[in-house]
Parts: C-alpha cells; sequence; structure tokens
C-alpha cells in the first residue's frame, strides 16, 4: 500500500495500464495522463524510490506468499463484485473456484459457552457441506469457525488485519499454519504491516466480500463483527445471526440484528444453504482421488504431511538425488498435488473431498 494511494485510486490505475506492475512502472508523464493528482502521484513516485519491487516479490515468495490482483482471472470473483473491492490481495494457501461457496462467521472476541458452541457446529455443518468458512483469525468466535471447518475437514480462509508475516493475535499462529494447508490466510496489506487498529474495519468488508452471507454467531452491541455485518448489508449480501438470551449483553447485538430486519434467524445450518440456495453444493464437489503417477511420486507423498518439510530432508528421507527430488516436486506442485510453503519446504495440498492413494 502508498500512503495516498487508497483502493480507489489504485483500481482506477490498475483499469487504466491494465496490471498493477505496468501502473507501478509507468513513466510520470504516464501516470499524470491516467488522472492521478498531484499528490497522489508525488507520492507514488516517492515509493517507487524506496521500494526495490522486484526485491519486494522475490521476499514475498520467499515466504511462501502470493500475489493476486484485479487484473488477474484468479481474483475472488464474490469480491470482485463488491465497491471498491482492494486491488491487490497478498495469500499464503490456495483461493479455488470452490470458495465461490463461502460464507462467513463472525462474532465477538469474548465469547461464551454458548457462542463457541452454536459456533462450532454450524460453521462445521457449513464445511461438511462443501461451503468455505471465511473469517478473521481473531480470538473467541473466528478461532472457533476456523477449527471448526479444519476439524470437518473442509476449506476455510482467514482474513488479516496486517501482513502476511505478523499473523494477529500471536495465540493464534498455530492456527492460521493449519489454515494455509487447508484454505488461505488472506490480506490487503504488505508483508511487514503491524495490526494497526485501524486496519480491522477495512479487513471485515473483505471478510464480507469474500462470502454470499455473513453468520453473526454472538456479539454485543459494540462488535466489530456488526461491521463485518453491515458491511455485508452494503455489498448486497445476506446477513444470518443466532438467537441468544436476552439478558446476556454479549448477544445484544446479534439479537438486535433480528429484530430490526436485518438478519435472518438461523437455527440450523441448512437454514443457510436453503436461502443461499447451496444446498446442493455438497453433491456437486464428488471426492477427488490423488494416485501418484510413479514410483517417483509415490515416495515422495510418503515423505509429506501436513506440516512442512524441506526438500532436502525428503531427498535423504526418499533416498533419492536431489535434483529428481525436486523436478518431481515441481510436476507434483503443477498437478495440485503438493505446495510450496517457503524457503524450498513443502506440505500436501490438502483439500476438502481429496484422498491420497500411496499404497
Amino acid at each position: 500500500m502508498v500512503s495516498g494511494i487508497g483502493p480507489a485510486r489504485l483500481k482506477r490505475l490498475i483499469d487504466h495500464f491494465g496490471d498493477a506492475e505496468k501502473a507501478w512502472r509507468a513513466a510520470p508523464l504516464e501516470l499524470a495522463r491516467s488522472g492521478l493528482d498531484r499528490k497522489s502521484l508525488q507520492a507514488l513516485l516517492a515509493a517507487r524510490d524506496r521500494l526495490d519491487l522486484d526485491a519486494e516479490m522475490a521476499r514475498i515468495s520467499e515466504f511462501g506468499a502470493r500475489v493476486v490482483t484485479l487484473a488477474d482471472d484468479s481474483y475472488p470473483r464474490l469480491l470482485r463484485e463488491v465497491s471498491l473491492p482492494p486491488p491487490v490481495l497478498y495469500y499464503k494457501g490456495s483461493l479455488l473456484p470452490a470458495d465461490d461457496y463461502a460464507v462467513a462467521v463472525v462474532g465477538t472476541r469474548h465469547v461464551k459457552t454458548y457462542g463457541r458452541e452454536v459456533t462450532r457446529y454450524l460453521a462445521g455443518e457449513l464445511a461438511r457441506n462443501k461451503i468455505t468458512v471465511v473469517s478473521g483469525l481473531a480470538l473467541g468466535i473466528d478461532a472457533a469457525a476456523h477449527q471448526a471447518a479444519l476439524d470437518a475437514g473442509g476449506r476455510t480462509i482467514a482474513v488479516l488485519g496486517s501482513g502476511l508475516d505478523v499473523i494477529y493475535p500471536g495465540e493464534n499462529t498455530g492456527l492460521a499454519r493449519s489454515i494455509v494447508a487447508s484454505g488461505a490466510v488472506v490480506t490487503e496489506y504488505p508483508l511487514g504491516t503491524k495490526p494497526d487498529r485501524g486496519n480491522f474495519p477495512a479487513r471485515n468488508r473483505i471478510i464480507s466480500g469474500l462470502s454470499l452471507g455473513t453468520l453473526a454467531t454472538q456479539a454485543g452491541e459494540r462488535s466489530g463483527a456488526l461491521i463485518t455485518a453491515y458491511h455485508a448489508l452494503e455489498q448486497g449480501r445476506e446477513v444470518f445471526s443466532v438467537p441468544g438470551s436476552i439478558l446476556d449483553g454479549g448477544c445484544s447485538g446479534t439479537n438486535q440484528l433480528i429484530q430490526r430486519g436485518e438478519a435472518k434467524l438461523v437455527l440450523k445450518a441448512a437454514d443457510i444453504l436453503e436461502e443461499l440456495n447451496l444446498s446442493m453444493v455438497s453433491a456437486t464437489f464428488q471426492e477427488r482421488v490423488i494416485v501418484p503417477g510413479d514410483a517417483t511420486e509415490r515416495e515422495l507423498l510418503k515423505q509429506l504431511s501436513d506440516e512442512p518439510v524441506h526438500v532436502d530432508e525428503i531427498a535423504r528421507a526418499a533416498a533419492l538425488p536431489i535434483a529428481q527430488v525436486t523436478g518431481a516436486l515441481t510436476l507434483m506442485e503443477l498437478k495440485g498435488m503438493v505446495r510450496q510453503a517457503g524457503g524450498m519446504s513443502f506440505v500436501l495440498a490438502h483439500e476438502a473431498g481429496v484422498r491420497y492413494v500411496v499404497d
């Protein structure tokens, strides 16, 4: 992000030049002709003097992350449809066409037993029905939603208010690693960005934007989860909520969403699936069986798991030449069998509905 170049201006630049890299490398006169005002032009040129784009892209790659822009076909379809989508996304993991069937699950950080259990139940059922669960990796409801999706063998996407290398809160670092193996961790902020308070309302619009609907399971009147719900309404997406005790202030926000008619009352996951016409999604994605193409692939799959393993360690364990291993892993990554986890380490590319056969 460049100070003074917000999503609206950056989108105009990408529309004008075709992609973010061409806009970044454009001559000052070309930038001026794009309609960029003097102050924004000066900010962009100053940023170019400070930042080596090639070095930054190399740093992103070394971290095991990827970049997708609005000009790319792989940019998330649902997010592209909202007003002023983030022009650039950084992510670790995978963004798949299956994520077009996504529901956000959000709520308070100060979760109580009721909210946690309801979240686990509903998020787990959504994941079992092949719905991608989107949330914000915060403590409380967010973490419960992500974990429930993982436990159900489904996909989940976490949206950060910081750079990918600054997981916040730190207590969820392990959870973030698990999400990368079965979904994606996403942010609009470059590496090194701290989790400043002002980043989170903007983060919330991405959570709702990635989703067909937003489910708020437990939130008080001042919970940030309500910001996500209102973003969803502004984006023309559905909002759902779970009724809570009228004696519990921690449920007052979600109860009021229902009372005001802003959220549809939910008692089971089927209520959401039916409202969004997603009842048949699980039948759309049949089990995909991955069978190694040869003895080398079979041996390499045996050495891999959900935890990153360095290519040198893989070669030693498989008793194969390093060149043969790196070549095979590159081909296996293209096939969607494995995925780089940064620093020449690899993991199995686990997705919902995928089964590996190695014997």
